[in-house]
């Protein structure tokens, strides 16, 4: 695999966020998302059945959580967010890049 930059070739802004697989394995799935400004449709709450572990590597975003957390990240924050703990993008600003870790039982 050739070398290459996490943070070069960002899409452009566009209705929708960009995911991108990074590395997929058994159980393991990374993916780099890119977001311009994005959020999740009113009243959408990601429920997955893995935990996902998130890093804001570039911009900022807003977390919302059913259980009414609310959290602002900055470049460089992560958490992880167990399986079944409901979630959704409140907020994000132009040029946001995550990484999403996406761990199977």
């Amino acid at each position: 695999m050739p070398l290459q930059n996490l943070l070069s070739s960002l899409p452009p802004a566009g209705p929708d966020e960009h995911f991108q697989t990074l590395l997929s394995r058994s159980g393991l799935r990374l993916e780099r998302i890119v977001s311009h400004g994005h959020a999740s449709p009113a009243g959408f709450w990601y429920d997955q059945d893995e935990d996902e572990w998130v890093m804001l590597v570039q911009g900022h975003a807003e977390l919302a959580f059913e259980d009414g957390e609310h959290l602002t990240l900055s470049t460089g924050d992560w958490l992880l967010i167990p399986a079944g703990r409901r979630h959704r993008v409140a907020a994000t600003g132009p040029d946001t890049v995550w990484l999403a870790l996406h761990l199977s039982a």
